[in-house]
């Protein structure tokens, strides 16, 4: 830890800033996971076959209770809306899914991209805190006596090195952090396009006394 204290000292103001960037990335990566992995996700296609068994069954309350035993969950407040609709015609279906969709996507995307932005920027503080170090100790070397020089020249290498190493280490977690998160934003939405039209489909085969198009 004395290591870690020293070089962050030796870091100067970069340092502080590449650490408040790392606070707001630590935050976001939390809270991110913590809403993807948990609250928004669901297993979907569990969760769609028990809605298809129900909804063929004609049985749409039973349905929409179980998509509110998932509240916080992504698809079925997507799937609920269609539900709602289940008895109004295909374009009714069609509109309250897609209302839904634009409502859920934001709150899923949310924030996500900003990891890699913060990711960057890390990397570009800890560049400049490597430059500003450089010039510094080049520009004390030019009046420094010859006794000096080598302390002026070895604080402004140290604080070139550190906080290049900080940046990286801030900005490598919130590249992986970032392509986590994306992973499973994308999972969630592409599950969300995909079953919302399977239910478009099934609520208006119902209505027609067709086939079941989840079967296929």
């Amino acid at each position: 830890m004395s290591t870690i204290a020293e070089a962050f000292r030796t870091g100067g103001a970069w340092m502080y800033v590449i650490l408040v960037v790392s606070i707001i990335a630590i935050g976001i990566i939390i809270e991110r996971f913590i809403f993807l992995f948990f609250k928004y996700n669901i297993n979907a296609h569990t969760f769609m076959a028990q809605i298809q068994k129900l909804v063929m069954a004609n049985n749409i309350d039973r349905a929409i209770k179980l998509c509110n035993a998932a509240p916080s969950a992504a698809l079925p407040k997507v799937i609920k809306a269609g539900l709602t609709r289940a008895n109004k015609g295909e374009v009714e279906i069609q509109n309250a899914v897609e209302e839904a969709t634009l409502e859920v996507v934001p709150q899923i995307m949310k924030r996500t991209p900003a990891l890699q932005a913060l990711g960057n920027i890390a990397t570009l503080l800890g560049l400049l805190g490597t430059i500003i170090g450089l010039i510094e100790a080049f520009a004390a070397l030019k009046n420094a006596t010859p006794d000096s020089r080598q302390e002026l020249l070895s604080a402004g290498i140290a604080l070139a090195m550190n906080t290049t190493a900080f940046g990286l280490i801030v900005a490598i977690p919130c590249l992986v952090a970032h392509l986590l998160l994306s992973g499973m934003t994308k999972k969630i939405i592409d599950e969300i396009d995909q079953y919302s039209v399977k239910l478009e489909n099934l609520l208006v085969s119902r209505g027609k006394g067709g086939s079941n198009p989840l079967e296929k």
